[in-house]
């Protein structure tokens, strides 16, 4: 409850005390921040959304999904990028939600490292410092190099949603952003184990990457388990707006959310909307 009651400070706090700029009408171009996981995705239907129409222009700057929220209702983006449902209390500040694609999250290690399946309470237990040597595991006797997501990070959220704990409860090594920090740490580091984005992660295992996808509650962690709803851990990728979009900014949405963008969705390693 005290959590709830927090969230909605902060929300109405952006609302009356974040600077109250918007975009400006006459601008020619469309302007969105947020989720690091919608992030690529959005500036690659950009980039090819550009190539057809020149004249316009579109910014996609990342931040995590929090700041997607936060500049939204302060008006200063046509539309933040959220990897999660919007919260009740967001909802009733006036944003709204539009789905582009679906994706889960994963855990990943180095991909030597031995232990090909971790249970439920075994990640609990080394989330929350109660296991500390890979070898508590089946793996090698090594300590463990546990990364954690940023707060702000929807990531984090559904993570600790999924495994019942609280920020408190989690005793990282490292703090890392977005996906790909996390990628690259744990792709570096043959003791690290970490979480992010499956199509950010199998993409990244399938160019080469030295990493690995561990199952979770005996669910594969790829893309076609997401597409199937089998995978425990799924999530919409979304785009929060409020109020009417401007033009440019909602023809690029149309355009987002069309089976034009299917194909683009789906190299990228995320389930699109349309088959």
């Amino acid at each position: 409850m005290r959590k709830f009651y927090c969230d909605i400070f902060v929300l109405l706090s952006l609302l009356f005390t974040v600077s109250t700029v918007s975009v400006a009408e006459d601008y020619s171009g469309v302007y969105t921040t947020g989720s690091s996981t919608v992030a690529p995705l959005v500036a690659e239907l950009a980039r090819l959304y550009e190539e057809k129409k020149s004249d316009v222009r579109i910014e996609v700057e990342t931040g995590g999904s929090s700041r997607g929220v936060a500049d939204t209702l302060s008006g200063v983006v046509d539309f933040g990028m959220v990897s999660r449902s919007l919260k009740p209390e967001e909802i009733s500040l006036g944003l709204q939600e539009v789905t582009i694609a679906y994706d889960g999250i994963a855990l990943i290690v180095h991909r030597t490292n031995p232990v090909a399946e971790l249970t439920f309470d075994q990640i609990r237990a080394i989330y929350t410092g109660k296991i500390t040597n890979w070898k508590e595991v089946g793996g090698d006797d090594s300590q463990i190099v546990v990364v954690n997501k940023a707060q702000g990070r929807s990531t984090l959220e559904l993570f600790l949603e999924h495994f019942a704990l609280s920020p408190q409860d989690i005793k990282p090594s490292s703090i890392i952003g977005d996906n790909q920090q996390g990628i690259k740490l744990v792709s570096g580091n043959a003791q690290a184990i970490g979480y992010v984005s499956i199509g950010a992660a199998e993409y990244e295992a399938k160019r080469g990457g030295s990493l690995k996808l561990l199952p979770l509650e005996g669910i594969e962690a790829n893309i076609a388990n997401v597409k199937n709803r089998k995978y425990p851990l799924v999530r919409p990728l979304n785009l929060v707006m409020k109020g009417a979009l401007r033009n440019d900014a909602k023809a690029f949405v149309d355009f987002i959310t069309s089976n034009q963008a299917s194909e683009t969705v789906s190299k990228l390693y995320f389930v699109p909307l349309h088959e």
